[in-house]
């Protein structure tokens, strides 16, 4: 299996985490963050254990995440300045993790993660507002 199809089915795997769970589009965004923030994590304590596949294997998800999750989510047109910025720094996260995993440097995931970290606290941050429940007279 190429990465191109591992990426899209780590993408698919989250919506469908998302459905199941009957998440909103404000909620999936906020469990893919997640996800990669938990894979980032994961590839480095495989990397501390000395176990390149599952190290590797966490970095491409991450990655995947990012790419095909985060920032295909992005409307540039729309999300104006604030869109553009994170359009570059998930280029820039999966950048880093790519030498990460080559460079084999826990740093670099500890920055990433802390990356996606500040980036999900924002995210959570502006949950829509639940609509109002009607009272029940009884």
């Amino acid at each position: 299996m190429n990465s191109i199809t591992r990426a899209a089915n780590a993408y698919k795997t989250a919506q469908v985490d998302a459905a199941v769970l009957g998440a909103s589009s404000h909620e999936l965004i906020a469990i893919l963050l997640a996800k990669a923030i938990e894979s980032t994590q994961q590839a480095k304590r495989h990397m501390a254990d000395g176990d390149v596949n599952a190290k590797g294997q966490r970095i491409k998800l991450a990655i995947a995440i990012i790419s095909d999750g985060l920032r295909s989510s992005l409307n540039i047109s729309e999300g104006g300045e604030i869109a553009a910025n994170l359009d570059v720094l998930y280029e820039y996260m999966s950048n880093q993790l790519l030498k990460a995993h080559a460079e084999n440097n826990p740093a670099i995931l500890d920055e990433v993660s802390a990356l996606l970290g500040d980036i999900k606290e924002a995210w959570d941050g502006i949950k829509p507002k639940q609509p109002a429940q009607p009272e029940m007279h009884t």
